[in-house]
This record gives C-alpha cells, sequence and structure tokens, in this order.
C-alpha cells in the first residue's frame, strides 16, 4: 500500500456536504471519497501515478 500523506483541504461547506452525501451513498468516508475523486480525474486526464514495481 502506498504511503499517504496528511494536507489541509479548504473546500467550500456546499461542496463538502455534497461529497459527503456522496460517500454515504457509495459507503466510503469523505476522505475515501475524495481520494476515488482524485483519481478519477488523473485516470480521464490520462495522468494516473505510475505503480513502483517491487
Amino acid at each position: 500500500m502506498a504511503n499517504k500523506k496528511a494536507f489541509a483541504l479548504r473546500v467550500n461547506e456546499d461542496m463538502l456536504k455534497a461529497i459527503e452525501k456522496w460517500a454515504a451513498d457509495e459507503f466510503r468516508s469523505t476522505n475515501g471519497q475524495i481520494e476515488w475523486m482524485l483519481m478519477q480525474a488523473l485516470k480521464d486526464a490520462n495522468r494516473e501515478p505510475k505503480k513502483k514495481e517491487e
């Protein structure tokens, strides 16, 4: 599993409420939902992180 780095994120209150609802609908945590959304955006832009070979 990749190492995770914590950082502060400022989000509009209405946007956060929408993300929290979406996360609940998908049975994810809010953090998990945001990570999923970011990965989807990276995939759509063909900018996925390269996988490290072990």
